[in-house]
């Protein structure tokens, strides 16, 4: 069975949310030289961030980004 492929910018999304959501820094950016793919995993990150911020995290984190679980 062939499995469908994720969409790359979904996926760096909630990598870079999942990033921010424990507080890495921002420097820790994996993509670095195709600009639109690093500002899919900044926008997560911003949004995760944001989150940590506001005392969020695990299942209440899930609320703000359904596609984590």
């Amino acid at each position: 069975m062939k499995r469908q492929k994720r969409d790359r910018s979904s996926v760096l999304f909630n990598r870079g949310f999942q990033a921010g959501l424990i507080g890495k820094s921002r420097d820790e950016c994996p993509v670095n030289n195709i600009n639109d793919l690093r500002s899919h995993w900044m926008s997560g990150w911003r949004e995760g961030r944001e989150a940590h911020w506001n005392g969020q995290s695990g299942v209440s984190a899930i609320n703000i980004n359904p596609s984590l679980h």
